[in-house]
């Protein structure tokens, strides 16, 4: 019994030891690491949608969805650094993360269909969105700190749900078409949310915005 209990006691100790660390870590430090690693995002999703666009069927580029379908697209975002400069750092990290956690669940239904994926470089594909969505979850856990250290407003969520199913097609074109287009919704988010992130890393170094 005593040994369970000492064992709890470290257990505790170490909770606590990594809490004072998180908070001993200056927020530029933070969202210098969260940029690396929106970085990391936003080029995955690009070389991902190279490698899609290798094998593409031309008749996808004209039947493939519109932007404005994503299912992100209701959220009201800046447009460019001149208006994401004129958002509060608090609501610009809530944006972030907005757009992060609607992805949680299209992720996985990227990763999943891609092990099926006809296409040339699917394995490929298939290793990218693993690291995809490691890279995805570790940004999360580091924004979801940096939440904490801001005002109230950077911890809330807009709820932005993913209704496209877990079935992207049944036939070949289909499942291109669907999977080229809910990557290249996610590259465009990624962009966004790296955008921010680096407007408020820039912020926090208290440079000059032309320099951002």
């Amino acid at each position: 019994m005593a040994h369970r209990g000492t064992n709890g006691s470290r257990l505790f100790l170490t909770v606590l030891y990594m809490m004072a660390a998180c908070s001993a870590v200056p927020v530029s430090d933070l969202l210098d690491r969260a940029s690396q690693h929106s970085d990391k995002l936003h080029s995955l999703s690009t070389m991902l949608t190279q490698e899609l666009d290798s094998h593409f069927p031309p008749i996808g580029r004209v039947i493939m969805p519109r932007p404005a379908m994503c299912h992100t697209s209701s959220l009201e975002t800046p447009n460019d650094k001149d208006q994401a400069l004129q958002v509060s750092e608090a609501n610009l990290l809530s944006l972030a993360r907005s757009l992060l956690q609607a992805w949680v669940d299209p992720l996985v239904v990227l990763s999943a269909s891609a092990n099926t994926l006809p296409h040339p470089a699917q394995s490929s594909i298939s290793n990218k969105l693993q690291e995809l969505q490691e890279h995805s979850k570790n940004l999360g856990d580091g924004l979801n700190v940096l939440s904490g250290k801001m005002e109230p407003v950077a911890q809330a969520i807009s709820s932005l749900p993913y209704r496209g199913g877990n079935d992207i097609g049944q036939d070949k074109i289909s499942k291109l078409i669907n999977f080229h287009f809910l990557l290249s919704c996610f590259r465009r988010d990624s962009h966004k949310i790296d955008s921010f992130l680096k407007v408020l890393r820039c912020r926090a170094a208290k440079m000059q915005p032309q320099l951002c």
